[in-house]
């Protein structure tokens, strides 16, 4: 039915004038090609018709036609097509009430697009179609929705609010469902005021129902503009008029006020629906749960979530994806993950970003099986996984010494087609060198180029830190050159890691240099850096060059930790200067159990018991825990002075704190029970130690075997080296040197040869074992074989000590050759090898008592150089030979006699 017109505008201006008599036979003519069976072409090429064409003609043929719609669209379209002809905006106008009279609507906006393309202004085009709609004698008004519906889905909604203007105007009042698509256009431009007025305007008093969407979209206008009251009241009003509202309007109000933070007044809207009968429905709960995710409110959130699946509700990936990200984000790793777990069973996922993040949480809080786990969710669940997603796992493998793992996932990641990136080859790399497997690290190495990828410095890096770990600073070096070779600058990693293997090498000169390399290639060296540096200098003894460094530390602002502490505190202790440590430890607040340790095991050394357990006392007040190894240190001071009763409370003081003896402290007994004979309280503690759940290790089997050979007890050792090897723990060569040093002290050289050849071929031939053999001949008087086997050691790559060579020259003294002995000790110091104390009391005491005293003498001077210390023998031979000389012998500055 037509909608009456009300205060119609007067268009006249706009209509075609009546055609002409002499246009009447001209219309007929396009009439009868129209409908004739000539091609259109031929017969629109004729200069009759062809000349004489305007716009006026078309709009008359249209008029003539408005009931064949089809065949006037048809007419239409040809000449536009085909004869370029331009239409005349009222032709697009008349057409299109025609089209829409024959319910062809898709036609007619597609044509009312095409006119929209032109430059007309709406009000032009609306006084086109309304003047058009008037020529006609159609009653659908319905042209004016399309032409609405066509404005705002050009992105014009502005120029749809002035048609439906100029509609209202006519009296004019399209669909309801056309007025809410351009107020949800105004919302999407964010045009919320006009909303409302447009809403005033044509809605209210106008006699048009307002449907739920429209209501939606002026509560949404009201909650942008923040006016809650009023959203509030209309649906109030709404309410109260009888409509029937459903879900969605609460859940735009819902969204409303979750979007300004005022979350809890959304929940009570939610909570009331069921008094409204309404449920909630996906929506409300998934804005709510967003809402609460962005005010931090987690918890809640879960179990709105949790509520959503009791009722059959399955969250989108947004929401779920929020409230996983921020309960993992609060440190609740395993509660996101048990509600991934529980949503995935309902086919839903959090995003891959969340995912990623997931399995990097997992892998950070050390839970690789669910991190893994949830990675085959993944795949299962068809996310796209990238990169990112492979080199979390990969990268935490590595880390956690899981190689083969890693490798695997590197295999299916280039059976996925994703291709590694150098990130992922670096992790792998650094992976394999942290764990000393330096063939597998180099073949990664080259693999890489020949997938195209670049070694960067940290690749690099990686590899060199490997080889200096393992002493190889050769390989490392050549690293280093061929890196700088390549204009790959080293950075303060890469310094630090060469700085470590000269140091560990005790090269020290060499680590100087490369430390002035960093300064000269501007890389400035960090706390590690200097640790590396301070650490290798307290091993070697210099521990004034160590606080010098500590001291440039300071000065540069780089901040002192506990390793610093630590390594400083050893090289005070380990040059005899304790109360020095002690009173540098009163100074400083960082401190952790290991420096105390270190304390401790120079107090227990020295025999200082009760020290260690004031500096335990001090700890304690510090807040700083005894561990295991703390405690390990002051029972072995407690077995060096058998103080049985120290012995039971320390032990029960280690279980009060709920901790256990483990292998470590069970060793310690074993070792010191085994040393002092005691071989029945030795047994005795490694049956309580296999009770209580600890398996000895190699460090434990080589003392109890050293316990047994040493007690006379081989047979009994060598079951438990079968033991051992059942096991499936290798001795090692200090395991092996415990036979071969009951071999030697028995004279059964020969099979103590069998036994060092043995050793040599598995790698566990040392200077130690080499010096047994030595003892052995020289026990045996077979000094020529003693000899033969310090040549041999230097053949197989082993350096002999001072011991090597002392223990032949004791013997050559023995017999009275002191020219062997002295030809031994000039070969010792060509071969740059210190002699220690030992060595110079043997041969000074030898020399006295051969009568050579002024060679005795010779040597004492140089051991004074030294700083090293005569025995009480020595020291009065050296007496007595200045009492026959008459010429007084004191020691000389710095010099002492020790027991």
């Amino acid at each position: 039915m037509r909608l009456p017109i009300r205060n119609p505008i007067p268009f006249s201006k706009f209509r075609a004038a009546s055609p002409a008599a002499d246009d009447e036979s001209f219309l007929a003519v396009l009439n009868s090609v129209a409908r004739g069976t000539q091609s259109w072409s031929l017969a629109l090429d004729n200069p009759s018709i062809s000349t004489r064409l305007t716009g006026r003609h078309v709009e008359s043929f249209i008029l003539r036609n408005l009931h064949d719609s089809k065949l006037a669209l048809r007419f239409f379209n040809f000449l536009g097509l085909h004869k370029h002809f331009r239409h005349s905006t009222a032709s697009f106008c008349l057409l299109v009430h025609s089209l829409v009279h024959s319910k062809l609507y898709w036609p007619a906006t597609s044509l009312l697009q095409t006119l929209l393309q032109r430059d007309d202004t709406p009000a032009f085009v609306f006084r086109n179609l309304f003047d058009s709609y008037n020529r006609s004698d159609f009653s659908s008004p319905y042209g004016f929705d399309l032409l609405l519906q066509s404005y705002v889905q050009s992105r014009r909604v502005l120029d749809s609010v002035v048609v439906l203007r100029l509609m209202k105007e006519c009296g004019l009042f399209p669909e309801v469902r056309t007025i809410s698509a351009v107020l949800n256009g105004l919302i999407r431009v964010r045009r919320f005021e006009m909303v409302l007025a447009l809403f005033d305007e044509i809605l209210v008093n106008s006699g048009v129902v307002a449907d739920v969407y429209v209501y939606a979209a002026v509560i949404r206008s009201l909650c942008e503009l923040r006016d809650y009251d009023r959203a509030k009241e209309m649906i109030g009003s709404i309410e109260g008029d009888g409509v029937k509202l459903n879900v969605v309007i609460y859940n735009v109000l819902i969204h409303g006020l979750c979007k300004s933070g005022r979350v809890s007044k959304a929940v009570e809207i939610k909570d009331s629906l069921r008094f409204k009968g309404m449920r909630a429905d996906v929506v409300t709960y998934c804005t709510l749960v967003l809402g609460l995710c962005r005010v931090d409110e987690f918890g809640f959130a879960r179990e709105l979530v949790d509520e959503m699946v009791e009722c059959g509700l399955v969250p989108s990936v947004e929401a779920l994806s929020s409230v996983v990200d921020g309960m993992r984000r609060k440190g609740e790793i395993g509660d996101a993950f048990d509600l991934i777990d529980k949503v995935e069973k309902l086919g839903k996922m959090p995003n891959l970003y969340v995912c990623n993040a997931m399995v990097h949480s997992l892998c950070n809080n050390e839970k690789l099986e669910k991190a893994q786990l949830l990675f085959m969710k993944m795949e299962e669940k068809g996310l796209i996984i990238n990169e990112v997603s492979y080199n979390i796992l990969i990268n935490s493998l590595c880390k956690s010494g899981k190689l083969d793992e890693a490798i695997n996932f590197l295999g299916k990641m280039l059976c996925a087609g994703i291709k590694p990136t150098v990130y992922t080859y670096n992790m792998l790399i650094s992976g394999q060198c942290k764990l000393g497997k330096l063939e597998a690290a180099e073949k990664l190495f080259l693999e890489m180029n020949e997938i195209g990828l670049s070694h960067t410095v940290v690749t690099y890096t990686s590899l060199i830190h490997g080889f200096c770990k393992k002493g190889e600073l050769d390989k490392a070096f050549l690293l280093y050159h061929e890196m700088t070779g390549k204009d790959i600058s080293p950075n303060v990693h890469t310094f630090t890691a060469l700085i470590y293997g000269l140091c560990n090498a005790n090269m020290m000169d060499g680590a100087y240099k490369m430390f002035s390399k960093m300064s000269e290639m501007n890389v400035a060296p960090n706390e590690v850096t200097y640790n590396v540096l301070i650490e290798g200098n307290c091993k070697v003894g210099n521990t004034e060059k160590a606080f010098m460094l500590f001291d440039e530390m300071l000065k540069k602002d780089l901040t002192p930790d506990s390793f610093t502490y630590r390594s400083l505190i050893y090289g005070l202790c380990s040059t005899g200067r304790v109360s020095e440590a002690k009173e540098f430890m009163d100074r400083q607040n960082d401190l952790n159990e290991f420096c105390y340790s270190e304390l401790m095991h120079a107090y227990c050394k020295d025999g200082r018991l009760e020290d260690a357990q004031r500096a335990r006392d001090e700890m304690e007040e510090r807040g700083i825990n005894m561990d295991l190894i703390c405690y390990a240190i002051i029972i072995q001071g407690i077995l060096d002075q058998k103080d049985s009763a120290l012995l039971i409370k320390s032990l029960k003081e280690i279980h009060d704190r709920g901790l256990r003896p483990d292998d470590f402290i069970y060793t310690c007994f074993i070792d010191k029970y085994g040393k002092t004979g005691d071989l029945a309280m030795a047994m005795a503690h490694w049956d309580l130690m296999i009770s209580e759940g600890f398996g000895p290790n190699v460090v434990t089997y080589s003392a109890m075997i050293n316990s047994l050979c040493k007690g006379g007890l081989v047979r009994k050792a060598e079951v438990l080296l079968k033991e051992m090897l059942v096991s499936g723990i290798f001795p090692n060569e200090i395991t092996h040197g415990c036979f071969l040093d009951h071999l030697t002290r028995e004279g059964n050289m020969e099979e103590a040869n069998r036994l060092h050849k043995a050793m040599l071929k598995g790698s566990h031939g040392s200077t130690v074992s080499y010096n047994m053999l030595i003892r052995g001949f020289c026990m045996l008087g077979r000094i020529q074989e003693a000899y033969q086997t310090l040549n041999e050691m230097s053949d197989n790559g082993i350096s002999p000590d001072c011991i090597s060579y002392s223990t032949i020259a004791h013997e050559y003294c023995r017999r009275g050759n002191l020219q062997g002995a002295f030809s031994l000790w000039e070969s010792m110091l060509n071969n740059e090898i210190e002699p220690d104390a030992v060595a110079y009391n043997l041969l000074i005491h030898s020399c006295c008592v051969a009568g050579e005293f002024s060679k005795a003498f010779e040597f004492h001077n140089s051991m004074v150089k030294r700083g090293l210390k005569l025995t009480r023998a020595t020291y009065a031979c050296l007496m007595q030979q200045t009492r026959v000389q008459e010429s007084p012998f004191e020691p000389q500055a710095g010099q002492s006699v020790v027991d």
